[in-house]
C-alpha cells in the first residue's frame, strides 16, 4: 500500500517538474534595457544593443523613474525625429515590458522634453533566429545550380527557437502524461 502511494506521489511530482520545465524552455529571454543603468539619460543604448541578440519571444524590460521618464514605442520616422506625437504605445509605470513577438525592427524613445535627442532612444532589431549565419566562402567557385521556384505563401517551414522549444515541450508533456 505504501508503494502505491509513493508511486502516485512520484508521478505527480514528475508531472509538475515536466510542466515547469516546459514553461521555462518555451519562454524567451528577458533583456533589461541598459542593464544595471536602466532606462536613463547618459546610457549608450547603441552599444547596449550591439551586445544583445533579440529573437521572437524575447522581452524588453524598461526600468526607470516614472516621475522623470516614460517609454514610447514609435515608428521609424518618429524615432528619427524624436517625436512622440503618434505613439504606437506609451507607458509611464516605471517598469514596462514589451514582448518582441516577431522579426523586424522596433523603436523606443523617452517622450519627456529633450531626452530622446540626448540619447534616450533604442532601436531593436529582432532576428528570425538566434543562430548566426555561417560566413560566406571566399572562393570563386562556380555558382550553384538554379533552384526551382517554390510556393512560400503559407510561410510554413522553419520554426523560431521559441516555437521549436514549445513544440518539443508539448511532445514531452504528451509522453509524460502517457506515464500516468
Amino acid at each position: 500500500m505504501t508503494d502505491g502511494k509513493w508511486s502516485s506521489n512520484y508521478k505527480a511530482l514528475s508531472l509538475l517538474l515536466l510542466v515547469i520545465s516546459c514553461a521555462l524552455c518555451a519562454s524567451g529571454t528577458t533583456h533589461i534595457v541598459g542593464d544595471s543603468s536602466g532606462w536613463e539619460l547618459g546610457v549608450n543604448y547603441d552599444a547596449w544593443t550591439a551586445n544583445q541578440t533579440f529573437v521572437p519571444g524575447d522581452v524588453l524590460e524598461f526600468r526607470y523613474n516614472r516621475l522623470q521618464h516614460d517609454v514610447v514605442e514609435v515608428n521609424s520616422g518618429d524615432y528619427s525625429s524624436c517625436s512622440s506625437s503618434s505613439p504606437i504605445r506609451q507607458e509611464t509605470d516605471g517598469n514596462t515590458t514589451f514582448t518582441l513577438s516577431e522579426a523586424g525592427t522596433r523603436y523606443f524613445i523617452c517622450g519627456i522634453s529633450n531626452h530622446c535627442s540626448n540619447g534616450m532612444r533604442l532601436q531593436v532589431d529582432v532576428t528570425a533566429s538566434s543562430t548566426a549565419s555561417p560566413p560566406s566562402p571566399a572562393s570563386t567557385a562556380s555558382p550553384p545550380p538554379p533552384v526551382s521556384p517554390t510556393n512560400n505563401d503559407n510561410k510554413a517551414g522553419i520554426l523560431s527557437p521559441v516555437h521549436a522549444a514549445a513544440v518539443v515541450c508539448a511532445g514531452l508533456l504528451v509522453v509524460g502524461l502517457g506515464m500516468f
